[in-house]
């Protein structure tokens, strides 16, 4: 499965330049690791199509930058790779992160 879709990588590029505003931008993707408890929510993403930045949930919730490639590199048990929620609707960031800090689930 492609972790950015045409729509996806259209949607995070227009936010390239909020970095880190929670309340002015959406989660436009969420990615996962199926067999862990480690999500990556995208909400924009660099010209060069790798540089993501977004919310990590992780052994904390934070939010940082990420690699594409990274993502698409890792190699899990069973032949499963990290993968793209393919139901997600873009939220405001700012409820995703306040969620996940409250212990939500999205």
């Amino acid at each position: 499965m492609k972790l950015l879709t045409k729509e996806i990588k259209t949607k995070a590029k227009k936010q390239y330049n909020k970095s880190s505003d929670l309340e002015s931008q959406k989660v436009v993707a969420k990615f996962f690791d199926p067999m862990g408890s480690w999500t990556w929510y995208l909400m924009n993403l660099g010209d060069d199509e790798d540089y993501a930045w977004g919310i990590v949930k992780g052994h904390e919730v934070e939010m940082g930058s990420f690699l594409i490639s990274e993502l698409e590199s890792i190699r899990l048990p069973l032949g499963m790779r990290i993968e793209r929620d393919k139901f997600w609707s873009p939220l405001v960031a700012k409820e995703v992160y306040d969620g996940l800090l409250e212990g939500k689930h999205f």
